[in-house]
């Protein structure tokens, strides 16, 4: 691979690492359809994700500017999370990932199988 390649692959590694880590489209979600929310309404959007990684993703999407973080010194203390405007660009590219699975995911499904056949063989 010569180094523009390189350079390349390296960039999108990068920007899959920023948004596409395990939670992360999944959040951006909520927050483009939910608009603001609270900590707890994104944690009962997304049951499966625990404390510690809902609070590590919303950290690394606040970093990398595509969810702003507001603190409201109300009593009780009330954080909320909404999508900035880098983060709703995020949306036609999700839009599109989907559809792109949509159309995909029986061709996947079958190959999976017949990879999982041929190991099951020792093949």
């Amino acid at each position: 691979m010569d180094k523009e390649a390189r350079t390349q692959v390296d960039r999108v590694e990068r920007l899959m690492k920023s948004i596409g880590a395990k939670w992360k489209p999944a959040i951006v979600f909520c927050l483009v359809f939910g608009g603001r929310q609270r900590f707890s309404d994104l944690r009962r959007a997304l049951p499966d994700i625990t404390q510690r990684m809902l609070t590590m993703r919303l950290r690394e999407l606040e970093r990398d500017g595509f969810v702003k973080r507001t603190v409201h010194a109300d009593a009780p203390l009330r954080v909320e999370y909404e999508i900035t405007p880098l983060g709703m660009t995020l949306h036609p590219f999700f839009k599109s990932l989907c559809d792109w699975g949509i159309d995909h995911e029986p061709a996947i499904r079958r190959a999976n199988r017949a990879a999982d056949r041929a190991a099951a063989r020792g093949v």
